[in-house]
C-alpha cells in the first residue's frame, strides 16, 4: 500500500485506540472480579477444578463479549477498517490522471474529517466511507433514503454540506470554479447495482468507485487536475495531525 493510501483512516483509528484504552482497565478489573466470584462460589459447591472452569468461562467469554458488543470504541474501529479498504481501491487510480487524498480536516468550520478526495481529469469527488452490516438494504422511498427501516436523514445533508465547503475553499485558492460531486462508498449493505442518487448524492458500492470515476466524461486538464489537487493539499491538512 503507498503511504498516502495508508492514511486512510488513520484518524478514525486513532479514536478507536484512544477509547479502548480507557476502557481497558475498567474492563480487565471487572472481568477479574466477576470471575473470581463466579469461580469461588462454584469451587465452594463443587469443588476447585469446576470452580477453575467456570471462573476461566466467564473470563473468556466476557472477554469476547466486550469485543464484538456494540460501542463506540468497535464503531471506530469499523468505520476505520471501511475507509481502509476504501483507501486501497482508490490508491489503484492511475496516479497520471487522479490525485488522492486520505483522512482530511475539513475547511469552513465543519467538524469531523473528509474520508477520501479524488482531484482527477473527470472531477472532483469528496467520499465518505459508510458500513452497514452485510443484509441491511439501502434504498429510495416515498422521497427519503433508508437502511433497512432506519432512514438516512443526515447522511446525505452532511455529504452536500462538506462538498459545497470543498468546492468555496478550493475556487478560493485556485480562482476557478470547482464541482465536487459528493459520493459515499457503501460497505457490507445491499443496494442496486447503479448505486443510488439521493438528492445529489451518490451512494455506490466500495468496489465499484474505481471504475465509476474513470468512466466519466473528462472534464480537467493534467495542469487544471494539477492546480487543484495542489490547492486542496494546502487548504486541508491531514485530520490526523490536528
Amino acid at each position: 500500500m503507498s503511504g498516502r493510501a495508508s492514511m486512510a483512516g488513520a484518524s478514525a483509528q486513532a479514536r478507536y485506540r484512544s477509547l479502548r484504552a480507557e476502557q481497558r482497565q475498567e474492563r480487565a478489573v471487572a472481568r477479574l472480579v466477576i470471575s473470581g466470584v463466579a469461580g469461588s462460589m462454584a469451587a465452594g459447591l463443587f469443588g476447585w477444578l469446576p470452580g477453575l472452569a467456570v471462573g476461566l468461562a466467564l473470563l473468556f467469554g466476557q472477554t469476547f463479549y466486550f469485543r464484538i458488543r456494540p460501542g463506540r470504541a468497535r464503531n471506530w474501529r469499523r468505520g476505520a477498517a471501511a475507509e481502509r479498504r476504501t483507501g486501497r481501491r482508490l490508491s489503484r487510480l492511475d496516479p497520471a490522471y487522479f490525485h488522492v487524498l486520505h483522512d482530511r480536516a475539513l475547511p469552513g468550520g465543519l467538524r469531523g474529517n473528509l474520508d477520501h478526495l479524488v482531484v482527477g481529469h473527470t472531477g472532483v469527488y469528496a467520499i465518505s466511507s459508510r458500513r452497514w452490516p452485510p443484509l441491511t438494504r439501502l434504498r429510495r422511498d416515498d422521497g427519503r433514503l433508508w437502511a433497512g427501516r432506519r432512514p438516512l436523514a443526515r447522511l446525505p445533508v452532511r455529504a452536500r454540506r462538506v462538498a459545497d465547503a470543498l468546492a468555496d475553499r478550493i475556487a478560493a485558492e485556485t480562482g476557478q470554479d470547482v464541482e465536487v460531486s459528493p459520493m459515499i462508498a457503501v460497505h457490507g449493505g445491499r443496494l442496486s447495482r447503479g448505486g443510488i442518487l439521493f438528492d445529489g448524492v451518490l451512494l455506490h458500492r466500495a468496489e465499484r468507485v474505481n471504475r465509476l470515476i474513470e468512466r466519466q466524461p473528462v472534464l480537467y486538464t493534467t495542469a487544471e487536475v494539477a492546480a487543484i489537487a495542489a490547492a486542496a493539499e494546502r487548504a486541508l491538512p491531514p485530520m490526523i495531525d490536528i
